[in-house]
């Protein structure tokens, strides 16, 4: 798409669709919209806009078919890749979606929630809560980002390994189409053989091709169970045992398993009030949650058996079972805290990457060591989900390095760690997506017959280009 800002009389009709109290055109009241979080990416904007409904939604995008002005919907703006940030030109529009945050219905009895696009994923998770029922979606943002967002990226979070990414978790979509239409999918059937299953073509599609506007999500029993432990271990590959055999538990099932670096622990203890219990020092670390149904309890004395059993078996050094919920929150918190102290430790090159299960190991350490020859002192920083494949495999800058120098070598980087994540059979992009970041890799990473499907999608939905235009899609810009 050609860009073409849009003109004085353009950006009139838009505003009037929501009125002026929920349009911002100064530029120093539109940052907030225009900055991503770590200020890797920055924009401008011709406007923001804050529609309140699905039909102001509609109506701005029919105006901007019309026009061909480029449309950059965002939610909480914690995405990672700049899919959520304009360019910096200034030639397009930000459209928010933080007002549309209803939660429409919620019915127990059906374990099914009708949410709009700009609910917080803690506001669902609270909703859920109060019906004494799980969303089981969970992420270090969650209280900011929007289930909007999580759909359009498709996010995992620590949940996947048993509930599934957020397009499993979803049974119905209502889509404002780039012409202005509405689709309304707000079906809750667990079974609808009818044809194509239109709402997966927009999960993950990160803004592209429609902008979703609301979502039927699936709720869980609320367990009555939980135990939490965090293990020292000498590899990755001990880790992956005990995953397997923490599998096998009576009464209950993984529903989060976490690798955590020796180093990572030190910036956590080293740059916040938290302090690891365990007096063990390990290169790895895992950190496990079993869920189920019964009396409160049970799981933790059978947490502590198949610890006791793992130890005998060499498979860790140490451990430490929480015996309260407060207890349980503090060993997360040390979890969740992970991404936020690398940025004292200068700067951070980030990668959200997956692999096989049972090429985990031999990634972790083939990557290590491609960073480490390209840039010696580099401190690797990898976790995540031990239980999908799931690494942020992450590298802080050697100690007293000059950091923009450091973020300089960005795509070095990248390259060296995604040849190994290829040449493994893995993903570039696990649950963040493509974006700004990584779309040029997208001829890489698929075949011109997926390009070219992707495309005559795209051309389908949005035949003028104005939706997100120059993400996610390569020579799209």
């Amino acid at each position: 798409m050609a860009i073409i800002y849009p003109t004085a009389d353009t950006i009139g009709r838009l505003i009037a669709t929501i009125g002026k109290a929920n349009a911002i055109t100064d530029p120093i009241e539109m940052q907030p919209y225009l900055r991503e979080w770590r200020d890797r990416w920055v924009g401008k904007a011709a406007a923001v806009l804050r529609p309140g409904n699905a039909r102001e939604v509609a109506q701005i995008l029919a105006i901007a078919d019309e026009t061909r002005t480029a449309i950059v919907a965002q939610g909480g703006n914690t995405g990672l890749v700049g899919g959520q940030i304009p360019f910096d030109t200034g030639h397009e529009i930000v459209l928010s979606l933080t007002r549309l945050n209803r939660i429409r219905e919620i019915d127990a009895g059906d374990n099914s929630i009708i949410v709009e696009a700009g609910a917080t994923l803690k506001a669902v998770q609270d909703a859920a809560a109060a019906v004494e029922r799980l969303f089981p979606l969970s992420l270090a943002s969650e209280g900011s980002c929007t289930i909007g967002g999580n759909l359009a990226t498709n996010a995992g979070g620590i949940g996947v390994v048993a509930y599934g990414n957020a397009r499993v978790l979803t049974l119905g979509l209502e889509v404002v189409l780039a012409s202005g239409q509405i689709w309304n999918g707000l079906r809750r059937l667990r079974k609808d053989n009818t044809g194509y299953d239109l709402k997966d073509i927009f999960i993950g599609s990160e803004g592209t091709l429609g902008v979703i506007t609301a979502a039927v999500l699936t709720l869980f029993p609320q367990p009555s169970d939980r135990a939490t432990a965090l293990v020292a271990v000498n590899d990755v590959q001990a880790a992956l045992d005990l995953y397997h055999l923490a599998g096998g538990i009576g009464g209950g099932r993984v529903t989060g398993m976490e690798l955590l670096p020796l180093t990572g622990i030190e910036f956590v203890v080293k740059h916040s009030p938290l302090r690891t219990p365990l007096a063990e020092r390990a290169p790895w670390y895992a950190l496990i949650e079993i869920a189920g149904f019964g009396p409160p309890g049970l799981l933790r004395l059978a947490l502590e058996q198949m610890l006791s059993e793992a130890f005998d078996r060499q498979m860790l050094s140490d451990a430490v079972v929480a015996h309260s919920q407060a207890q349980a929150r503090e060993l997360w918190n040390i979890r969740e805290m992970l991404p936020i102290v690398q940025k004292a430790e200068g700067g951070s090159i980030k990668h959200d990457v997956s692999v096989p299960l049972s090429k985990l190991s031999q990634f972790l350490i083939e990557a290590t060591a491609a960073v480490e020859r390209l840039i010696p002192g580099a401190r690797p920083v990898p976790f995540g989900h031990i239980g999908d494949g799931n690494i942020h495999f992450n590298i802080t800058q050697p100690k007293g390095a000059d950091r923009e120098a450091f973020l300089a070598r960005w795509d070095d980087v990248s390259e060296a760690v995604f040849e190994v994540v290829l040449r493994l059979g893995g993903s570039i992009s696990a649950e963040h997506g493509i974006g700004r970041l990584k779309r040029d890799l997208m001829p890489v990473i698929k075949s011109p017959v997926e390009l070219e499907m992707m495309r005559g999608l795209k051309r389908l939905f949005d035949p003028k280009g104005i939706l997100n235009p120059g993400k996610l899609l390569p020579d799209e810009k």
